[in-house]
């Protein structure tokens, strides 16, 4: 089975968007907290997404609460950065 359908959640501002080609389509969700990506990553399996990838935003801890939500029927990524990007990610996090 090829990847036909891949989604990507993002932590900032609320949105949707859908990008793609006949034989490859992206669904791209913006939720304002890491808490709302549980009912996104929800709604992506129903619709057929076959891998979702969580951007730098979401913590280990969210990132396994979102697997078990969806019940482990897809595999979820997470992009890490590493120990020189720890000041960068926190000015652009904090409140």
């Amino acid at each position: 089975m090829a990847l036909t359908k891949f989604g990507f959640i993002v932590t900032g501002d609320r949105f949707t968007q859908y990008q793609g080609t006949e034989n490859f389509s992206m669904k791209v969700v913006g939720v304002s907290h890491a808490s709302e990506g549980i009912a996104a990553a929800k709604e992506m399996v129903a619709e057929g997404i076959q891998l979702i990838e969580l951007c730098g935003g979401f913590s280990p801890v969210w990132a396994g609460k979102i697997i078990e939500a969806i019940d482990y029927k897809v595999p979820v990524g997470v992009v890490a950065y590493g120990p020189e990007s720890i000041d960068g990610m926190f000015h652009l996090f904090a409140k």
